[in-house]
Formats: structure tokens, C-alpha cells, sequence
């Protein structure tokens, strides 16, 4: 319907109330700055939800943009050393569909990996030595080598695991929860994006706002991406010469007048706008504290790695993710850009796995020590995995991989999560499933379980369809919770 011939038809019951005292703008107003007058606890989410008891109460996402090579991290395969330079067989490929990149290759010679691999923990999971520190948090983590999705290139496979669809516009997982369980903090959103760029592909795929954007819901359950120059959030500070003081006058008059116009058009996107510009002011104050790194104990900022003292770093962001955890926010995503290999995949993976091995065992011993790790769940891993032929030339020393689908590693830890366990199991090639496979809407079917939500009755009818993160799909992994 066309909103001004809406808001025809609503003009007289409108102006009936409006009139009357401004009684439903006053009535807005009032509600949308409780928090102010009356010293309310922290605006909650959805009435019942969680629908039963929660394991965890936040999610700490290290979402590793690009893809990481599941079979040089991961999923060790030892017989491949035989089968240097070797064909693919077509028995294993069975005609799967290739990317454009290297479906005209004439070859698919087989590409072991360079790294070495050894079993860690009590669960004897298998790691590569370019994760050692990870390595040594093995019986914190459990192991999932039997992902798999369905797009194969960047843009549709970032965007369904944040999202749960290939095409833009749906709410990222970050707005679900926000609209859901809401936050545990007034000062703060519930919703926190950080990205970084590694060293192993600095010119990696770009990432857009979107994938931490809220879609249909409302916005105000969007992600607030933090920076890591300047304002940590943009027009954050006042300009020159507009004081706190003339800031509050003018924040006030500006509610009342949105509050008038919610009362006419009864638009929720108003509301929105009162309580984003009521959290921005609240934002002035802590924020520049929340991001103050320099506070942090010396053996806090090395448990991290030298990194750590760099703004915008992996490590300063994981660092971040623990204060704002700490400070209630409900959904932390990290984005680490440049694991798209496609060539000179040894030296580019090293890089980025010095980014991000140390920072991320850190943040899980970091957690525990401080008796959060219980309660939080921490998520490493990307898009999709990598294939076990080479992309290009295949030399002695280096080698390159395609995207690959089909199979794929990820971690999780914390928050009712097992340790210390590998799920699933992928063939001698790690080209196929063959034990165990985890949907992407599993994944997110099985977080929502861990946060006391039952994903199919975590609804938002749009376009006369009640839709929801997970589609028509995804079931709980039972075997991953604790």
C-alpha cells in the first residue's frame, strides 16, 4: 500500500488521539525513554524467548572471510603424500560442479599439504602445525570437519552464513538474536561488528554492510560496525562548539517531535530512530572507554600476541570482543579477510593463520579464566572449504586451491558446546562427506538451540510470510552439545 493514501485513511482516528492530549505521542515518548526517567533494566527481546533454559548467553563470531583451506588446517589426510601430482579421480569428483576459475583446467593434479599434521587433547583431534596455539585449546573445542553449503562463490556463501539465504536482504544472524533476546545493555548495541584485513591476501574480498545488516526486522537490530581509526563508531563525538548539555536539549526536542510524527503515521522505523538516537548519546560515554585497550594489564595485551597493541588487528579485535562481552552485548562478529588462496597457498596461509591462531586460543583462555567461556559461544571458521586439486601450476613448493562446497572444517567452544570432540568425517581427498554432515542451517539451528531458542519459532512475518533464520531447514546437532 502506498503510505501517504495510508495515512489518509488513518488521518482521523489519528487526530482523534492525537488531539487528545497527544496521548499516544506522549505515551511513546514515555516508553521509548523509560530507561531514562526510571531507571529500567535493559530493553529485553521477544515476550517468552528464550523458550527454555540457555546455555549460553552471547556469541563471539571469528568469521575467517575467504575460506581457509580445511585440508592444510584441519582435516589431516596422510595418503595424499603418495598422490603428489596424481589426477583427481573422477570417481571422487562424480562431475561436481567447478567455479569458472578452474573448470577449463585440463588437469586436476591432487595437492598434499606442505604442513605437518599431529593429534591434540584428550579427543586426539588432528591440527596443523601453523595452528599451535590452537592447537594446545584442543579440549576446549569441537571440531566440525563435515560442513558443507550451498554457494560456491564469496558473495552468495558469506551472505548465507550470515543470513541463511544467497540473496542480500535477509536479517544477519546478529539481528535475529538482537530481536529475539534483545540486550543486556543500555549503553551498548546488541549487536557489534569488528573487521580486519590479514597479511596473507590483504586484497581479499571486499565485505559489505549488509551482512551485518537487520534486513526486514527493524533497524535498530542491526550491526554497529566499530572502526578502528577516528570515532570508533561514526558521528559518535559532538561537532565543535555543541556541547553535551546542548546535545541532550536537542536530542529531547527532537524525540518529542519524532513521537508526534510516530502518533500520526504509526511507522515502527520512528521509533526506531528515538531509541538509536537515545543509544548514540548513551554510546558517548562508553564507547571511548569500552575501546581503550591501554587499561588492559600487560600480560593480558601479551596473552594476545604483539598484535594486540595494534588498533583494528585480529588480536585488538578479539581483545575488543572480550570487553564487549564482558559489558552484555549479545552478538560480537569479527570479520578477518584474506584466506582466498587461490595461489601461493603456503605462504599466504601462514600469514594469515600468525594473524589469527594466537589472538583466537587467547580469547578462549581469556574466557575461562575470567568463568565466561561457560556462557559464551565462540565460532571460528568461513564461507566454505577448499579443493585438494591444485588451481594453476603445481610445483614441489607451492600450490593453489579452488572454493569447495562440499566439505569443509569449523570450530566452536563454550556456551554448551562439547570439547574436546570431532564431528563428522570427508574422504580419503576431503572432497566429500562421508560421515555426519552439518548444514549451515544445522549450524544455526544448533547456536539458537544453545541460546534457549527453538529456531522455528523464531518468526517475523514479512510479505505474508512468517520467515525465519533458518528457512525451512536446519535441525539441532545433538552430538556437538555438551
Amino acid at each position: 500500500m502506498n503510505p501517504l493514501h495510508e495515512h489518509r485513511l488513518l488521518l482521523n482516528r489519528r487526530h482523534f488521539f492525537s488531539r487528545a492530549g497527544l496521548g499516544l505521542g506522549a505515551l511513546g515518548l514515555a516508553s521509548l525513554l523509560d530507561e531514562n526517567v526510571s531507571g529500567a533494566a535493559a530493553p529485553g527481546g521477544l515476550p517468552g524467548v528464550p523458550h527454555f533454559a540457555a546455555k549460553a548467553k552471547r556469541v563471539i563470531y571469528l568469521f575467517q572471510s575467504g575460506a581457509p583451506s580445511q585440508l592444510d588446517l584441519f582435516d589431516a589426510k596422510p595418503k595424499l603424500a603418495g598422490l603428489h601430482a596424481t589426477e583427481l579421480p573422477d570417481s571422487i569428483r562424480k562431475g561436481q560442479r567447478l567455479t569458472g576459475m578452474t573448470a577449463t583446467q585440463d588437469q586436476f593434479p591432487v595437492a598434499p599439504t606442505k604442513f605437518k599434521f599431529a593429534q591434540h587433547g584428550r579427543g586426539g583431534a588432528w591440527f596443523s602445525e601453523l595452528l599451535p596455539h590452537t592447537a594446545r585449546a584442543a579440549d576446549e573445542l569441537c571440531v566440525v570437519r563435515s560442513m558443507f553449503t550451498e554457494a560456491i562463490n564469496h558473495d552468495p556463501a558469506i551472505t548465507f552464513f550470515q543470513t541463511g539465504a544467497q540473496l542480500a536482504g535477509r536479517p544477519s544472524i546478529g539481528s535475529w538474536l538482537s530481536y529475539g533476546l534483545g540486550s543486556d545493555n543500555n549503553d551498548l548495541p546488541a549487536f557489534v561488528a569488528l573487521i580486519s584485513n590479514g597479511s596473507g591476501n590483504p586484497n581479499d574480498q571486499p565485505l559489505y554492510d549488509r551482512l551485518w545488516g537487520s534486513g526486514f526486522l527493524p533497524t535498530k537490530h542491526q550491526g554497529v560496525k566499530f572502526r578502528s581509526a577516528g570515532d570508533p563508531v561514526l558521528f559518535l563525538s559532538n561537532p565543535a562548539g555543541l556541547d553535551a548539555a546542548a546535545r541532550r536539549r536537542m536530542l529531547d526536542d527532537l524525540a518529542k517531535l519524532n513521537a508526534l510524527q510516530h502518533a500520526e503515521v504509526g511507522d515502527p522505523e520512528i521509533a526506531t530512530r528515538i531509541a538509536q538516537y537515545e543509544l548514540a548519546y548513551r554510546m558517548q560515554t562508553s564507547v571511548p572507554e569500552l575501546t581503550d585497550l591501554s587499561k588492559e594489564p600487560a600480560h593480558v595485551l601479551d596473552l594476545y600476541g604483539p598484535d594486540a597493541r595494534k588498533p583494528g588487528t585480529f588480536a585488538a579485535n578479539c581483545l575488543l570482543a572480550r570487553r564487549l562481552a564482558e559489558r552484555g552485548v549479545r552478538f560480537i562478529q569479527l570479520f578477518h579477510r584474506g584466506w582466498d588462496q587461490h595461489t601461493k597457498l603456503p605462504s599466504q596461509i601462514a600469514g594469515q593463520c600468525r594473524d589469527t591462531d594466537q589472538p583466537s586460543a587467547a580469547l578462549i583462555a581469556d574466557l575461562k579464566q575470567r568463568d565466561m567461556l561457560k556462557d559464551t559461544i565462540i565460532v571460528w571458521g568461513g564461507e566454505f572449504g577448499r579443493t585438494v586439486y591444485c588451481q594453476g601450476r603445481l610445483t614441489a613448493q607451492d600450490y593453489g586451491r579452488d572454493h569447495h562446497p562440499r566439505c569443509f572444517s569449523v570450530w566452536l567452544a563454550g556456551g554448551g558446546i562439547r570439547g574436546g570432540h570431532t564431528h563428522g568425517e570427508t574422504d580419503d581427498f576431503s572432497y566429500n562427506i562421508t560421515r555426519d554432515p552439518v548444514h549451515v542451517h544445522d549450524l544455526h539451528a544448533t547456536l539458537l538451540h544453545c541460546l534457549g531458542i527453538d529456531h522455528t519459532r523464531l518468526t517475523f512475518k514479512f510479505q505474508g510470510r512468517n520467515h525465519r533464520l533458518t528457512d525451512v531447514h536446519g535441525k539441532v546437532v545433538k552430538e556437538i552439545l555438551a
